[in-house]
């Protein structure tokens, strides 16, 4: 492999150009979960469903998420056309939404949003591998800057369906929502065909073998990919990362609802300062990690996060809450891109979309259980134990990081993006 190196090496820098495309098309990828949301109580009362009812719906969906993972990796690890299965996955999670606007029973709908949540997730074993093989010397700026597109749409959604919902049906509304994700999707397969054609040479050049691989060369690397101690240990802190997400997204609105009587527009507000807290801090937070490394930036911005929680639960009905709100977002979100460049070098290049979905399985399985477990700690102990229970699983997030293997330094070399 070493004579592939210098030919790599000697190359300029490649465009940011894709980089910024496939932020875009990531932020679609939350634009339309975070659309359900707001759409979700006008269909339920539609359609009169219950509130038992109304919950299933998100709990399929990331039954379907969690389930999907691990076999959207594998499908990236064997086929390899990286451009074209993040545009299948742009249209799969958008086009549901057109069966939505016929739909009449409940069954149907649970179907349709079934089928966003595994459309979702084909986007991350597709894209982070991507980008990290397309740009490893910059490898945790890039995914984090991946990340501010996923904040950009759960963020800026919900004002915008709010908006649209005034003008219009959400049957209308649904319809109209499929128009950005066609769109994307047809520039993602275009412009990222364009960009792995103008580095074929290159490729041939460096003696790159092909990106997909047999099912028997991939059995051969899922071997070595479950014995790999960092993979273990960053999914699995990973995965009590996404409880204190989840358990924060579901009681942070209570809290600020009932206990300290906001209105549903400050509600809103604390959620998108929050969200708005880990824009910022991705890109931030991924430079400094490629300049420091993956775990100082993990454990400080942990640490820090539990340290916000426990405040948060101990000063409530303080004034500094919502302060407190918009430095949590910062930590707690910085946290994301670091994990995924860190397993990124820590996988074969081979096997890296099963490693993202065994990592966002993890965090999957992590986001279904904490909500319930929030619930029942805050039915018996009240709303601000909520807070002290997603202190702990910040902790117990950070404690796993400790123990994983001190990451080596980048050495992907693969700069292209197959399509």
């Amino acid at each position: 492999m070493s004579e592939s190196t210098e030919p790599v090496a000697a190359s300029p820098s490649p465009s940011l150009k894709d980089m910024w495309l496939i932020t875009i098309g990531h932020g679609l990828t939350h634009w339309y979960p975070a659309t359900f949301y707001m759409l979700l109580p006008v269909i339920g009362q539609e359609l009169g469903l219950s509130y038992t009812e109304t919950g299933m719906l998100i709990t399929f969906q990331y039954m379907a998420s969690t389930i999907s993972n691990v076999p959207g990796g594998m499908l990236v690890d064997t086929v390899g056309k990286k451009g074209l299965l993040m545009a299948l996955s742009l249209f799969w999670v958008g086009f549901p939404y057109l069966f939505m606007n016929f739909t009449s029973t409940y069954w149907m709908l649970l179907l349709c949003i079934s089928l966003v949540g595994i459309g979702n997730n084909l986007w991350h074993p597709t894209a982070i591998p991507a980008l990290s093989q397309r740009y490893p010397e910059r490898r945790g700026f890039v995914l984090s800057v991946h990340g501010m597109g996923a904040h950009a749409g759960d963020a800026l959604a919900p004002l915008a369906i709010g908006a649209m919902l005034a003008l219009f049906t959400w049957r209308q509304i649904v319809v109209l929502n499929i128009v950005p994700g066609v769109i994307i999707a047809l520039l993602i397969v275009i412009m990222l065909r364009n960009s792995s054609l103008d580095l074929k040479k290159q490729k041939a050049r460096a003696g790159e073998e092909k990106q997909g691989q047999t099912v028997k060369e991939y059995f051969n690397g899922l071997k070595g990919l479950v014995q790999n101690r960092s993979l273990v240990l960053i999914s699995t802190s990973s995965a009590f990362r996404s409880m204190t997400q989840n358990a924060l997204l579901t009681f942070l609105p209570l809290y600020l609802a009932h206990e300290l009587d906001f209105s549903p527009l400050w509600v809103g507000s604390g959620i998108f300062l929050l969200q708005m807290g880990g824009f910022i801090a991705a890109p931030i937070s991924g430079y400094l990690s490629d300049k420091w490394g993956r775990k100082k930036v993990l454990t400080t911005s942990m640490t820090v996060s539990a340290v916000i929680l426990i405040a948060m639960a101990a000063f409530g009905k303080s004034p500094l809450f919502i302060v407190f709100i918009a430095v949590l977002g910062f930590f707690l979100y910085a946290v994301r891109p670091v994990m995924q460049a860190w397993l990124m070098e820590s996988s074969p290049p081979k096997m890296a979309g099963t490693s993202i979905g065994i990592l966002f399985g993890m965090q999957s399985l992590g986001q279904s259980v904490s909500p319930l477990l929030g619930g029942i700690i805050s039915d018996k102990f009240g709303l601000f134990a909520a807070f002290y229970f997603v202190a702990g699983t910040i902790i117990i997030a950070n404690l796993l990081i400790w123990f994983a293997p001190q990451e080596e330094s980048s050495t992907g070399n693969h700069h292209s993006i197959s399509t």
